[in-house]
């Protein structure tokens, strides 16, 4: 298989996730263990599930973990919006991200249709 470090998908993800802490940084204390968290945890997941499947043996195998980020992206947008209707991010910012997260599934489908096609 391929080096997961070497893929758009994955870097975008990276970044995602790192503008996901840099936005809940300023979440109020009180979500720490609750919206923070979770959001956290799922723009983790992203890069996790796509470097997992890069060290899978089949790409049915890939695909299943590209399937599992795609999911958490998902979760992030609902979070996201969520976030913004509790005032904690601004409709700037949550448009800014979801533009992110539609761009990366985009990529994500495109790459599983790829691995689909070619195994």
């Amino acid at each position: 298989m391929q080096d997961f470090r070497n893929l758009l998908i994955w870097k975008k993800s990276i970044n995602l996730c790192e503008q996901i802490y840099l936005v809940t940084k300023n979440f109020p204390k009180e979500e720490t263990y609750g919206l923070t968290n979770q959001i956290r945890r799922a723009s983790i997941s992203i890069s996790s599930n796509i470097a997992e499947g890069c060290g899978r043996k089949t790409n049915k195998d890939f695909c299943n973990f590209l399937y599992i980020a795609s999911g958490s992206l998902k979760e992030i947008e609902c979070q996201l919006i969520i976030a913004q209707k509790l005032n904690y991010i601004s409709l700037e910012i949550l448009n800014k991200l979801i533009y992110e997260t539609t761009e990366i599934g985009k990529m994500i489908s495109g790459f599983i249709k790829s691995l689909q096609n070619s195994g």
